[in-house]
């Protein structure tokens, strides 16, 4: 409860993160950032005589070094800054390298048109020369991107309408967050309960079907009062995608969406088709929850609702660690050492402490260790937050170890996978040693919720980014009318025949805050696929599997991530990966159902 929490200075030092590898107070970071705008202006002053390769070279280093500096201080002031937000002095280093950061990112804007406007002959020269050979990936990737940069006025023109281009994602924020007052509900007792943006999924996931069903109603009550405002933000922000596409010479705005990490269009396609030949199985699912539930009907409100009672089991941080080193020991020894080694060297900043960010993530820089955010409050999600977290640290930390600063950060199409597959591998080490059917069925929930969330319902979402942009792309008006019967028709797809029909499900697409950001929801449902065919193929291959998936994490960004993963031995240019996660939902499903036939459910 938030009156039990300690202040900062309150905790126990083993229990928060050591920050002094990176900077050895506030005081060291104070006299790096003074020094900033010298590299800033060092690199900026290339400006002009980007046009042959000595120079680009030196161009290349310079900033290769401003971006590890300006990261350094970026990350320590965002983790000052997370360790107590109402801290005046974190607030401050924080605000002032952001400023610096967008101030050095619009320094060096220059630098891309510049190159991207030699020849092309030209370009491809500089690529194969060997003085440019560290940054030949870059180069080569650049010129990719040829085609569609534009010239330097026309890409400053553009750059100036990002704000615009911004505008209705901020609409939909403020409506949101500021404006939206939803009405208090009753539970089954009577007692009253206030409804908010932040706290309506964890009313969705209660065990009284009252207080999910008033919560339900509530909250779409006051979104269908918005709706015309949302349908005109919504689709402000998809004009603004599709414009782009078109200056650009791409041929839609997924196609734009989708270059950037050099993904095909096939793979998005893969993933909907594939999803869509296996519905039976999520129609299957949503049977077994209506059946355990005890329901006549099984509305939208009971799609989150617990199958089995609420854990009480309660861990120790130091169980945790041991549960989590457990899970990962198919990774080999070396893997287990740096996990361990991480636990005890103050990677994690455990607790939650008076003015803490809430909820979970990893950060680090190429300088510093892979640190880790959490309020661990001792339930199995703690542990497996912390399992996943540490996915996350360890393929930064081998990323890091393994390439040059230019190549170490992996792209956001495989951001989720290691994460997702220290989670898999807890899960299943937890099936393994777990015969109780109660227990065992609770475990089931867990991973079935998780892949009919990350797998079903973003694919689900996928559809709809692409129809509503084909929509535009054909001149059709995306109006409330429309994006509610397309919304509509999609759950009513994607959950089959034993959901009963809410009038309020088909406003779901407008609280989506991913929308904004076109085209990126699709990236979770192929992470997690991803990330079970990894841990499968780790389970059941042993040694040849789990060397070519720490390959694989070792490659940071060094390729296109396709390739990646190819490497790690999955193709998701086929929809072979998305057909052997989805088996593994149905064989959890039958597992599940055996539970609850031997419980007598």
């Amino acid at each position: 409860m938030p009156e039990t929490l300690k202040d900062r200075s309150q905790l126990d030092p083993r229990f928060t993160w050591d920050l002094s590898r990176l900077f050895a107070d506030d005081a060291a970071w104070e006299q790096a950032f003074a020094g900033i705008d010298t590299d800033i202006a060092a690199a900026a002053a290339f400006a002009g005589r980007l046009n042959e390769a000595p120079v680009i070279l030196q161009y290349l280093q310079a900033s290769t070094a401003l971006s590890r500096k300006l990261s350094d201080l970026y990350c320590y002031a965002s983790m000052r800054h997370s360790e107590d937000t109402r801290a005046e002095a974190a607030q401050s280093m924080y605000a002032r390298i952001s400023a610096k950061y967008a101030a050095a990112v619009a320094a060096l804007s220059f630098a891309e048109p510049e190159m991207l406007a030699l020849p092309e002959a030209t370009l491809r020269a500089m690529a194969e020369d060997a003085r440019l050979a560290d940054y030949r990936f870059a180069l080569q990737d650049l010129l990719r991107q040829k085609p569609h940069t534009l010239t330097a006025p026309e890409e400053k023109l553009l750059a100036s309408f990002s704000e615009v281009a911004g505008a209705p994602s901020e609409i939909a924020d403020a409506l949101q967050d500021a404006d939206l007052v939803f009405e208090p509900v009753a539970d089954a007792a009577g007692e009253q309960h206030e409804v908010t943006g932040s706290n309506y999924i964890l009313l969705q996931t209660s065990p009284d079907r009252t207080l999910r069903e008033n919560s339900f109603r509530s909250y779409y009550k006051s979104y269908r009062r918005h709706i015309n405002t949302f349908a005109a933000a919504y689709a402000g922000a998809v004009k603004a995608a599709t414009a782009e596409a078109a200056a650009r010479h791409y041929p839609s705005s997924r196609a734009m969406a989708m270059a950037g990490e050099n993904i095909p269009e096939a793979v998005y396609d893969n993933l909907v088709s594939t999803v869509r030949a296996h519905l039976p199985v999520m129609y299957r699912y949503v049977a077994l929850r209506k059946r355990l539930l005890g329901l006549e009907e099984l509305h939208y409100y009971d799609v989150y609702a617990p199958l089995t009672g609420r854990s009480t089991a309660r861990y120790t941080y130091e169980q945790a660690q041991q549960m989590v080193l457990a899970a990962v020991a198919p990774l080999g020894a070396d893997y287990c050492a740096e996990v361990r080694r991480g636990l005890a060297q103050r990677w994690v900043d455990v607790y939650p402490n008076k003015g803490k960010s809430g909820g979970a993530y990893s950060t680090g820089t190429y300088d510093s260790e892979p640190y880790i955010l959490m309020n661990f409050t001792g339930t199995l999600d703690s542990v497996s937050t912390l399992a996943h977290e540490m996915g996350h640290s360890m393929h930064s930390l081998l990323a890091n170890r393994r390439q040059p600063p230019q190549y170490a950060n992996y792209t956001l199409f495989v951001a989720e996978v290691a994460s997702t597959v220290n989670e898999n591998l807890m899960i299943e080490q937890l099936l393994e040693n777990e015969r109780d059917p109660a227990a065992r069925l609770a475990l089931l929930n867990q991973y079935l919720e998780n892949f009919k969330g990350t797998v079903f319902r973003q694919t689900m979402f996928a559809e709809f980014e692409r129809d509503a942009h084909a929509m535009r792309e054909r001149g059709e008006a995306l109006s409330p009318a429309a994006l509610n019967a397309l919304y509509g028709g999609l759950v009513r797809d994607y959950f089959g025949p034993d959901l009963a029909q809410d009038a309020e499900y088909a406003l779901e697409w407008a609280r989506i805050p991913h929308f904004y950001r076109p085209f990126y929801v699709y990236k979770y449902a192929t992470g997690y696929s991803t990330a079970v065919a990894l841990s499968e193929a780790i389970r059941s291959e042993g040694e040849p599997a789990v060397r070519r998936y720490l390959e694989f994490l070792s490659m940071g960004g060094s390729a296109y991530p396709l390739d990646e993963l190819r490497h790690a031995g999955v193709d998701l240019a086929t929809p072979a990966p998305i057909e052997a996660a989805l088996g593994k939902f149905a064989r959890l499903l039958d597992d599940a159902e055996a539970c609850a036939a031997a419980l007598g459910r």
